[in-house]
């Protein structure tokens, strides 16, 4: 544990002295990054040495571990957001709902907020668009906002929330006889400097999935309360009220357990998500048009779309498709610029058929996953695998969802993919071009990993 904490307190001393990554700043931002893939190393090499030590969960020091934990946090929360702005904008759309107004509509450029604005809204990126978070999410920006200390007060939350999961994370692993391996999560240098360090709301939604999980499973003293399942159900509304991820495991969960417990589990999860939708819905007139914007718009990192579409693009397949409507229009009749013939044109470019390609796929797989059925941790594995791998945009943080189930069923591939994610950051902090070097460093030694674990396959864990 020693050079886990003392690579952390030297993150902490880079970002002290200045030598933090920004924009343009090569040498010290690749001086962090280096130092964050020595957290990885000594992460490994802890795994390595518990791993030999204990050969059974009670052998594991939970305390111990969870008081590692709490201090690899303390160490991470005084690091400026250089990774990513991302928490001045929950920042400022707290402050935003504070006020009463709808961020859901309201740009923080839009001159009705000029009252709000100060430095918090000169360091907020993507000032044209509103909102795309949920209102749980929200609610705790909204929170944080308001006290004295905003920044310091939101991080101390979601590092609670985080410890929180952790302490559930470890009590699911020994009861399927692994607890160390929860230390690839409790401990994993991403999820702390992306949670604690960055502030990523993430961490809360990935958090609240450990608690239905641990629910579901049939933790602790709830194991035989009729109320375990109605409380799974909520849990999982309030996931998906963070984030919209969890929204592709609910059904997954709903089905695990005798009918009884589904149709509890159904009531938990119906009494928030219809109200909480419908009242989102009301207040923006339709869909927020900032989820709209992010799901035509954003895109960095996708594992398989970066590849898809540019082969989309090297294959004029997007003129292919440019074609097609064509044909269309000729036997429909219409005219060029009136709809919906002048949208057809406008989304027949690779990127969007990419998107279209990425979707169908993920149905598919999504399908054939529930026909499987699987146990609450598979379930959570494999239906956020589906969504990030089928996604345009993969950004570091996002693997927090996946983490604690790969650290559960010891996929290594997934975790050997936390430590090469902070490399998709190199872009930003020197410059150089994504694609194709960063891209191939970013996911050709997880892929390595995944294909040879196919060949050798391991005992899967109980």
């Amino acid at each position: 544990m020693w050079p886990l904490l003392a690579c952390f307190a030297g993150l902490l001393v880079l970002d002290r002295a200045g030598f933090g990554p920004a924009p343009g700043a090569r040498g010290p931002g690749v001086s962090f990054l280096l130092v964050l893939l020595l957290a990885f190393g000594a992460l490994w090499w802890g795994l390595r040495r518990l791993g030999a030590a204990t050969g059974s969960r009670s052998d594991v020091p939970v305390a111990g571990i969870l008081a590692v934990a709490v201090v690899l946090r303390l160490l991470a929360l005084p690091l400026t957001s250089s990774l990513s702005d991302d928490v001045y904008r929950y920042l400022w759309d707290g402050r935003v709902a504070a006020s009463g107004a709808n961020p859901y509509l309201l740009t923080p450029d839009d001159e009705s907020l000029a009252g709000l604005r100060d430095d918090l809204w000169r360091k907020t990126a993507h000032r044209d668009l509103a909102t795309v978070y949920p209102p749980l999410a929200l609610g705790m920006f909204a929170g944080a906002a308001v006290l004295p200390w905003p920044l310091l007060a939101y991080k101390l939350a979601l590092a609670a929330v985080d410890l929180a999961g952790c302490a559930l994370l470890l009590l699911l692993a020994r009861r399927r006889g692994s607890a160390w391996m929860a230390l690839a999560y409790v401990w994993n240098p991403l999820l702390v400097i992306e949670g604690a360090g960055m502030g990523h709301v993430d961490v809360l939604g990935a958090s609240l999935v450990i608690g239905c999980v641990w629910l579901l499973v049939g933790g602790s003293r709830w194991g035989r309360r009729r109320t375990r399942f109605v409380a799974a159900g909520v849990v999982a509304a309030l996931a998906a009220l963070a984030k919209l991820v969890p929204l592709v495991t609910l059904p997954l969960w709903w089905r695990h357990g005798g009918s009884r417990q589904s149709r509890r589990f159904a009531v938990g999860a119906v009494s928030l998500l219809p109200p909480a939708t419908v009242a989102v819905l009301l207040w923006t007139r339709g869909v927020p048009p900032g989820l709209v914007e992010y799901a035509l718009r954003w895109e960095y990192n996708g594992p398989v779309y970066e590849p898809l579409w540019r082969l989309i693009g090297a294959l004029r397949l997007d003129l292919a498709a440019s074609g097609v409507v064509h044909l269309a229009r000729v036997i429909f009749g219409g005219d060029v610029e009136a709809t919906p013939w002048s949208t057809l044109y406008s989304y027949a470019y690779p990127q969007f058929l990419a998107r279209i390609v990425l979707l169908a796929a993920g149905v598919v797989l999504w399908l054939r996953l529930w026909r499987r059925r699987p146990e609450p941790v598979r379930a959570a594995f494999g239906a956020f695998a589906v969504v990030l791998l089928m996604s345009p945009t993969f950004y570091p943080w996002y693997l927090i969802w996946i983490l604690p189930w790969a650290a559960l069923t010891g996929a290594r591939a997934v975790l050997a993919l936390s430590a090469t994610l902070p490399l998709a950051y190199l872009p930003v902090v020197t410059g150089m071009p994504y694609f194709p070097w960063v891209y191939g460093a970013v996911w050709l030694p997880p892929l390595i990993l995944l294909l040879l674990a196919r060949r050798h396959p391991e005992p899967s864990s109980p």
